[in-house]
């Protein structure tokens, strides 16, 4: 292996794990709510912009503002399922998924009305800065985006692991009707979820914006790229997320440089259909 081809794989690597936590939220929301958020890109972009906007009005790095954007997101997580989300629990597919894509479709205009089509960059002090590790250039900037993205998987790990709102939570996914039956909150805990959930898109659309620049036609590709990494790596599965966003970080990464850059997303497709015909559950699904 050359050290071009390994440099790639290294820096492919770590965009996947930022692309894996972007992923997990949509993870975490499907697997105990059964609810596919079709607007899943549309909220990352949105906290590209706001970290975007906090660095531009308050010289704030997205590392530090992935902070209070993920408070924030958690929050409007939290509000949209007990307003808007929660009527539609036990409706039709068709039904969630119509409201879903609109509500993505008014997040996607809102944005090009507030700023407009163009990209909107971060410009980081170490945006070109590297290391080198031997024959490894490895970017800076992507390092510190993995090892936040890592640092806020283990938290949620951690989360559902060990707290008595984590077990609840999962007990809620395991067996919805034996929850109810043993006077657990089911509303109350769907909405806490799906404010994890959005707390994942908050913290990997901010460090995002340090690897890509904002801009409103990435939440379509955005939404897509977090359905093949889940079903890649299993409906539900949080460890599949991660292991899924780095397989597509990594393949991109090959095509791009070995083929095209715009046939990065043929290669992430042909994956998804290989594992699907392999391993339909995914890589870390369960057989069901």
């Amino acid at each position: 292996m050359t050290a071009i081809t390994l440099n790639i794989i290294v820096q492919g690597l770590l965009t996947g794990l930022v692309y894996g936590l972007m992923a997990l939220g949509l993870s975490v929301i499907f697997g105990v709510m059964r609810v596919v958020n079709f607007a899943h890109g549309e909220f990352a972009v949105v906290a590209m912009y706001a970290a975007f906007v906090l660095f531009e009005r308050l010289h704030l790095d997205p590392l530090i503002s992935l902070l209070p954007i993920a408070v924030a997101f958690f929050i409007l997580g939290y509000g949209l399922q007990r307003t808007l989300i929660n009527p539609f629990i036990g409706r039709a597919e068709h039904e969630q998924f119509i409201l879903l894509v609109g509500l993505a479709t008014v997040v996607i205009n809102v944005l090009l009305i507030a700023f407009g089509p163009d990209a909107r960059p971060v410009n980081l002090s170490y945006s070109f800065d590297s290391y080198d590790v031997g024959p490894l250039i490895i970017d800076k900037v992507r390092v510190f985006a993995a090892l936040a993205a890592l640092a806020v998987s283990a938290a949620l790990f951690l989360f559902f692991r060990y707290t008595r709102t984590g077990t609840a939570i999962r007990a809620c996914a395991d067996n919805l009707t034996g929850a109810a039956v043993v006077g657990l909150n089911v509303k109350q805990l769907y909405a806490v979820t799906f404010g994890i959930g959005f707390v994942c898109i908050g913290a990997a659309g901010a460090l995002m914006e340090t690897i890509a620049d904002a801009s409103p036609s990435l939440g379509p590709s955005y939404t897509l790229m977090a359905f093949v990494i889940v079903i890649i790596g299993g409906l539900g599965s949080m460890a599949g997320a991660l292991v899924g966003g780095v397989l597509i970080g990594v393949s991109e990464a090959l095509a791009g440089f070995f083929i095209q850059p715009s046939m990065k997303s043929m290669f992430s497709f042909a994956l998804l259909i290989l594992v699907l015909i392999l391993r339909p559950q995914g890589l870390m699904g369960r057989r069901l």
